[in-house]
């Protein structure tokens, strides 16, 4: 048994459908920039998906199930698990989400009513950096499972009393969803006025102003101890993706990538 005491997204239902830049089959994944207002397109090279970031932009990490039952979804950012702040791992908690509902991950959580917002940063300036676990900056993942069938057991025959718990051996129900207060808007934060200091190099997820995101506990136990899908996303500045071929279908070369000519005219004696 893999019974886990797990998160329970309080957020509000998105009233818009994602767009098809969304990756995943039984959760679509995509990214959300809050400081321009737009989903980031997803870019599909060798086999792999991408999405371009702006440093000193907060984003949200939008989740929909597409599942007619609940969901685990154990959520890292840059190798960490975004609830715990462990090296993330298969096995840790994760957040369970309703049959098709949508829900939005503001930032790294801090507690079961606060998180501290994800901004791109510098890879130097990111939490993971910070935190003495470089090595896997600039991707984003979700490993989904599905919960064990539970078995009811067969009614006994006459009549049972009323009981005020559930009869053993049936799960119980989640706790209702909270829907958070909305948050106040945010002056600019030192960490994402640092997060601007270099953007010519790789980006990360740096550790940002906190703010209100109401979650609560649920217990899930899940089917198997191997996910039945994990989704892999990652991301870079638009520079960065483009120098790479990621991009595809624009001539402007990367800001600083040498040119082989340089003097194109002879130039007057000194």
């Amino acid at each position: 048994m893999n019974s886990l005491r797990t998160w329970v997204i309080g957020l509000a239902t998105l009233a818009a459908s994602m767009q098809a830049g969304a990756v995943g089959r039984l959760v679509d994944l995509s990214v959300y920039d809050r400081t321009s207002q737009q989903e980031l397109p997803v870019y599909r090279h060798d086999g792999r998906y991408y999405v371009a970031g702006q440093p000193g932009h907060r984003y949200q990490i939008q989740l929909r199930s597409q599942s007619g039952g609940r969901v685990l979804g154990v959520l890292s950012v840059d190798g960490v698990n975004v609830l715990s702040g462990d090296t993330a791992d298969w096995s840790q908690t994760g957040y369970v989400l309703q049959p098709y509902a949508d829900s939005d991950i503001l930032g790294w959580r801090k507690s079961l009513s606060e998180v501290a917002d994800f901004v791109f940063a510098d890879a130097s300036r990111s939490y993971a950096a910070r935190t003495g676990r470089p090595d896997n900056v600039g991707v984003i993942g979700i490993a989904v499972f599905l919960p064990r069938r539970m078995i009811r057991p067969m009614p006994m025959p006459g009549p049972i009393p009323a009981l005020s718990e559930p009869i053993a051996g049936t799960p119980r129900e989640a706790p209702s969803q909270l829907v958070p207060a909305p948050a106040a808007p945010m002056a600019e934060s030192a960490a994402r006025a640092s997060a601007k200091m270099q953007d010519n190099g790789p980006i990360g997820t740096g550790h940002g102003e906190r703010e209100t995101s109401v979650v609560s506990f649920t217990d899930f136990v899940r089917a198997s101890s191997t996910p039945n899908e994990t989704i892999t996303l990652y991301y870079d500045t638009r520079e960065r993706l483009l120098a790479q071929g990621v991009i595809p279908g624009d001539d402007h070369p990367l800001a600083g990538r040498p040119d082989p000519f340089p003097g194109h005219f002879v130039p007057d004696p000194r």
